[in-house]
């Protein structure tokens, strides 16, 4: 199969020599290129630091994935948007100057085809789904500070002048295309990773045969900048394990892949060829730049870069590790920009130990999973039973067990506790300084030691340590009191009572710290310990990481009266009122949850 070159107007092969030419590869997916031009290629820039903090110090990028609106949100796009607002809020709480960048990836053949069997057009179909991420990310609490949709036409013009670049650096070249595509990756696939009748392995349905006049990217003219890149910095993808698939991808030998689409009207226009539209991946990642666009700025590739590129961190799911370390920094490489410092992939969400799908009937709606159980609750969980970077699995049980025993029982019973003791002897009054108070106590030692574990896991985002390091906090909280037992001292008078109320007061403290150090988690939660403290919404919202230092709480403070910062999840046995096989005696638990309104300020803190 011939290809059909225009060069003319493309100059398509002038970046060809003989080691750098285009990988023909003989299965049913291929292309085949019916001669070779050679010239002298320009030598790409790359960024070779990415260990090293951005050019601001103070300044973290991170992203979500740009999330694709064929359908509305699942879990798995709320657990990577769960983990990177919690990242987000770490930094902040560090000082860092964050910019957060989410949002929807708005083009493609799957989206025109979902819209038309919705009964819209794909712009009515964009606006629906896009605004339904936006409402679940109010719902659990995500504070993005740039919302990015690929149908905005700042992007369109920010994709437009990166093809142009990447063309006239001579990376761009036309060219026939032959092979097995999945509608649903919107991909061509190589044969030899089809499954069984040519089955996708990651949607398991067919592929379609397709022949096109494709526009092609030079990904193997990077083969040699993208080996020494994965070897000379290791931190650029994580964990390590993913940087070894991708290692493996690369040393198997690059292919050149289409980023343009002859049959698809529903998306960007190829510069100079309105016949075509750019591929979606070429499109969508260009997203992570034009989400730095400023109205009321100039509004240009340059522009964009220079208000916060290269981003600090992707945050994205495996399946999409190869377009985000393989196919992105080779883009970024032949348009003369920096590579973003860190690709990190995260496992799969399972339920009951199954994958989750629709036609299996088990999967996992987020909008109701928030609604029954609240932010708080949903948020822990992912982050604290998933170890970061793995595949992590949900049941009911396992989730109401571990957030009531995490959340109401060691950290929400023991501040109840506490106040009520104070309210009852002290008149809700601290006595004395919380540094006076933990003089010649071991917990204050304890306590800091588990601060610093907290924060150099947080650092690594190793995200679910960090989290067992603040639950060890209040495990020690509720060790002291019980050793101490302080509602005794009361009872005993004179000095005992005095020790008593500075029990109270070295208790509240780690409550205290507790809150910080759980905020980037649970923020409501730690809101509402902080307001039974006695501090203000704005005292909250200004807290920073050098307040999990002990000493905040003063003598003569006031906390508030003590009420449930997590309400408990009761198990209520009820009889199925389905009509029950002659040998099924049992009963159904059914989760009985009482979910309190939260705070309107939350979005801010």
């Amino acid at each position: 199969m011939a290809a059909r070159l225009n060069i003319s107007r493309h100059n398509t092969l002038s970046f060809l020599n003989t080691s750098l030419t285009s990988k023909p590869f003989f299965s049913r997916n291929s292309f085949i290129l019916s001669k070779k031009l050679t010239s002298s290629p320009r030598r790409a820039l790359y960024c070779t630091s990415t260990l090293e903090s951005h050019e601001n110090n103070d300044t973290f990028v991170l992203t979500t994935p740009l999330y694709y609106v064929n359908a509305p949100p699942h879990m798995g796009s709320a657990y990577t948007t769960i983990a990177a607002d919690s990242i987000a809020r770490f930094q902040r709480l560090l000082g860092k100057k964050v910019i957060f960048i989410t949002g929807t990836d708005e083009h493609g053949e799957k989206i025109a085809t979902s819209a038309a069997a919705n009964g819209r057009n794909p712009a009515e179909h964009c606006d629906l789904i896009s605004q339904s991420y936006r409402t679940l990310w109010k719902e659990l609490d995500i504070a993005y500070d740039k919302f990015v949709r690929t149908t905005d036409p700042k992007h369109e013009a920010i994709v437009k002048e990166f093809y142009d670049r990447v063309f006239a650096n001579g990376d761009i070249y036309r060219a026939d295309y032959e092979g097995l595509y999945c509608v649903n990756c919107e991909e061509y696939k190589d044969e030899k990773e089809l499954l069984e009748n040519s089955c996708c392995p990651v949607h398991q349905m067919p592929c379609v045969a397709r022949k096109e006049d494709n526009y092609f990217f030079a990904l193997s003219k990077y083969q040699k900048p993208l080996e020494d890149v994965l070897s000379q910095n290791p931190r650029f993808v994580q964990p390590s394990y993913r940087l070894n698939e991708v290692q493996t991808w690369v040393k198997s030998g690059l292919r050149d892949f289409s980023i343009s689409r002859a049959l698809v009207e529903w998306g960007i226009p190829v510069p100079s060829d309105d016949k075509q539209t750019i591929y979606v991946w070429f499109d969508a990642l260009l997203g992570y730049i034009s989400a730095l666009t400023e109205d009321n700025k100039q509004q240009n590739l340059d522009a964009a870069v220079s208000l916060g590129w290269p981003a600090s961190l992707h945050l994205i799911g495996k399946d999409i590790l190869r377009f985000h370390a393989v196919y992105w920094p080779a883009m970024l490489m032949s348009a003369g920009l920096s590579l973003p410092k860190m690709v990190f992939g995260h496992g799969f969400l399972t339920k009951d130990g199954m994958k989750m799908g629709k036609s299996l009937g088990n999967t996992l709606e987020p909008f109701e999973l928030v609604q029954k159980f609240g932010p708080d609750a949903v948020r822990y969980f992912f982050i604290r039973e998933v170890e970061f970077g793995n595949d992590g699995d949900y049941s009911e049980d396992r989730f109401i067990k571990i957030v009531n025993a995490h959340l109401a029982n060691t950290i929400g019973n023991l501040l109840n506790r506490t106040l009520g003791l104070l309210k009852k002897n002290c008149e809700s009054t601290l006595v004395v300084d919380s540094t006076i108070a933990a003089e010649g106590v071991p917990l204050k030692d304890t306590v800091e030691k588990l601060v610093e574990k907290a924060r150099t896991n947080y650092e690594n985002l190793s995200l679910s340590t960090a989290c067992e390091a603040v639950l060890e906090i209040g495990n020690a909280g509720n060790s002291y009191m019980d050793q101490r037992a302080p509602w005794m001292l009361f009872k005993q008078g004179g000095d005992s009572a005095e020790a008593a109320a500075k029990d109270l007061v070295v208790i509240l403290e780690v409550m205290r710290i507790i809150a910080v150090a759980l905020s980037p988690i649970a923020p409501c939660l730690s809101l509402k310990i902080y307001s039974q403290l006695g501090f203000s919404v704005d005292q909250f919202n200004s807290i920073t990481w050098n307040d999990t230092k002990w000493g905040e709480l003063k003598a003569g403070q006031v906390m508030e009266q003590a009420s449930p910062v997590f309400v408990r999840i009761e198990m209520d046995a009820e009889t199925d009122k389905e009509e029950k096989k002659p040998n099924d005696s049992k009963k159904k638990s059914k989760a009985k949850v009482k979910v309190e309104q939260q705070p309107q300020t939350l979005a801010e803190a």
